[in-house]
Parts: structure tokens; C-alpha cells; sequence
């Protein structure tokens, strides 16, 4: 039971962010190359949903 959380919890602190990051990077690449199109308005758009860039930070003091 316990192994299952913590697999989870890996699954969503760093396949997840790195997904995203992919997604992200791979539409920006393919835009420089063939200018924008749907595919590329597409991955950015679920990159954002996925992990928005700008994220507010949590603020301790």
C-alpha cells in the first residue's frame, strides 16, 4: 500500500514536470523551424495546463 503512494508521489514529482518540459521544448522547436501552426499552439497549451510557467512561488516569511 505504501509503495503505491510512493510510486505515485515519484510519478507526479518528476515524470510529470519533465512531460511537461518536453511538450514545451519540442514546441518551441518545431515553431522555429516551420513557424506556428496548430500543433505547435496545441503542446504549449497543454504544457501550460500541465505545469504553467509562471507558477507562483510560496513565499515562507
Amino acid at each position: 500500500m505504501i509503495q503505491k503512494r510512493i510510486a505515485q508521489w515519484a510519478v507526479m514529482a518528476v515524470a510529470v514536470p519533465l512531460a511537461a518540459a518536453g511538450a514545451r521544448r519540442l514546441s518551441h522547436t518545431l515553431e522555429a523551424r516551420r513557424g506556428p501552426s496548430g500543433v505547435t499552439r496545441l503542446l504549449t497549451k497543454g504544457a501550460d495546463v500541465i505545469r504553467p510557467q509562471k507558477a507562483k512561488r510560496r513565499r515562507f516569511f
